[in-house]
């Protein structure tokens, strides 16, 4: 990802920082993309919300098997990956 917009003071815009989610709770931003998303939840309680719900997410994610997902609820989940279109 380039550099922020410059239109938030505090790094990166919040849609930015959706954008930019699953790169940070992986680690696989930059040392300076982490300065600049870290600084934004420093200052916006939403977005550090959302932040903790993907990692939250992702922690009991990973003590799911594929198996173990009752098969109506996969197919739901499936389609809606399929479905979802960044705007």
């Amino acid at each position: 990802m380039p550099e922020p917009l410059g239109i938030h003071e505090h790094g990166y815009t919040c849609r930015e920082i959706v954008d930019l989610a699953a790169e940070y709770v992986e680690g696989t931003l930059t040392a300076n993309e982490s300065t600049l998303f870290e600084l934004h939840l420093n200052f916006c309680d939403g977005c550090l919300t959302f932040i903790d719900q993907i990692r939250d997410t992702a922690r009991l994610a990973a003590h799911v098997a594929e198996h173990e997902l009752p098969e109506p609820l996969r197919a739901d989940l499936l389609q809606a990956f399929r479905d979802w279109t960044r705007a």
